[in-house]
């Protein structure tokens, strides 16, 4: 298991093969995607602020496109506050 895959389960406490809803459309998330690219810099783009459950198509549509950066970052943020609430 990579890395950031492993921290974005423990942070939400995901075991197994539980659903995980994809952050933009709900459905099954198959990835888990970096909003800021792990090219561009050091390992803090794998901490849970920089990584987020796709569906392969919104990971298709939406990843990687820095029109949608700004989006991601909002729809993750969401999840974050939605999660530290609970």
């Amino acid at each position: 298991m990579q890395k950031h895959t492993k921290i974005y389960l423990t942070h939400f406490n995901y075991f197994g093969n539980e659903f995980i809803g994809c952050e933009m459309c709900g459905k099954r998330a198959v990835d888990i995607h970096h909003i800021e690219c792990r090219g561009m810099g050091g390992s803090e783009k794998d901490d849970i602020k920089n990584i987020m459950a796709m569906c392969r198509n919104c990971h298709i549509t939406y990843g990687d496109k820095k029109q949608y950066k700004e989006l991601l970052k909002q729809r993750h943020e969401q999840r974050l506050e939605n999660f530290n609430k609970a």
